[in-house]
């Protein structure tokens, strides 16, 4: 029979410059996930340190990075969860990384990624982790992708974790509702809302897998009047969304019956067709080594 995981998304609103301050709460909601016997806590992009990387003494708060990563990985082995702590900027000489991390529950980095997809403003400040692969690996929960926010606009990123077996994959994200020009504002103020609950869903029916999206959120006490656009969900084919959050900082709590993943693969055969010999889309699998 096929297993049940418990996931925990943590839409915490990070407090710009203050890494010792968001620490503190990320792992005062990780606790408690932990407590409700989750097996999996997920946090958002720019997490530690919200993203203002113009504001003096942003680069020099990126640089206590590593510590941040290794008290997370003690925090794990000490409560028995898998953490994916969004994503944590990481100096390296000159260049910013943008790194998601997948902790397993005995504190050992099972996964690593380099934001690929930058977005736009993000290019100034930010490496891309350009012409790598996307790589799955195996955890607890099973085989799992990481991608970070701005990626989710690209389904080829989605079908080249597919196509290494991939069954879940973290998207942790720092998305707003004013992330588009005024021009696109006025068309619909709604309008980023409209993209990510519409291309969530998408992505986990397209690709018979689950996607844990983990967006920031406002301030709790300004409720859903904010520009945060929050909405972190877990999404999986034939159901959907489960655990649907509004725009405020918070955490919801989801049971993934991994056995939906199985029925959506027999029914939609996805994976099947793309391994199939011949396939018309071979081109856009990765390497030989590829485990579907």
């Amino acid at each position: 029979m096929a297993p049940t995981h418990k996931i925990a998304l943590i839409q915490l609103h990070p407090k710009p410059l203050a890494p010792a301050e968001n620490f503190a709460k990320a792992e005062s909601f990780i606790r408690n996930a932990a407590r409700e016997g989750c097996h999996l806590a997920v946090l958002p992009e720019y997490h530690l340190t919200s993203w203002v990387p113009d504001e003096p003494g942003f680069r020099e708060l990126c640089a206590d990075s590593a510590a941040y990563l290794k008290r997370y990985q003690e925090l794990a082995k000490e409560l028995n969860i898998c953490i994916v702590p969004g994503t944590i900027i990481e100096l390296d000489g000159d260049s910013l990384h943008n790194i998601a991390y997948f902790i397993s529950s005995s504190g050992e980095v099972l996964g690593r990624y380099q934001k690929k997809n930058l977005w736009h403003p993000e290019r100034r400040h930010l490496v891309s982790s350009a012409q790598q692969p996307h790589e799955a690996f195996d955890t607890p929960l099973g085989r799992v992708g990481l991608l970070i926010c701005w990626d989710l606009a690209f389904p080829e990123a989605f079908r080249e974790l597919i196509s290494d077996g991939a069954q879940i994959i973290c998207l942790p994200t720092f998305w707003s509702m004013k992330d588009v020009s005024d021009e696109g504002y006025a068309l619909n103020p709604d309008g980023e809302a409209q993209f990510l609950n519409s291309t969530v869903v998408s992505r986990a029916f397209e690709n018979t897998c689950a996607i844990v999206f983990v967006n920031a959120g406002g301030q709790e006490e300004k409720g859903e009047k904010t520009n945060f656009a929050g909405l972190s969900q877990v999404s999986v084919p034939h159901i959907g969304s489960l655990g649907k959050m509004g725009r405020s900082e918070g955490m919801s709590i989801v049971d993934l019956d991994m056995n939906v993943l199985r029925i959506a693969e027999e029914n939609y055969k996805v994976r099947e067709d793309m391994k199939a010999e011949g396939w018309h889309y071979a081109y856009t699998r990765i390497r030989d080594g590829g485990k579907l």
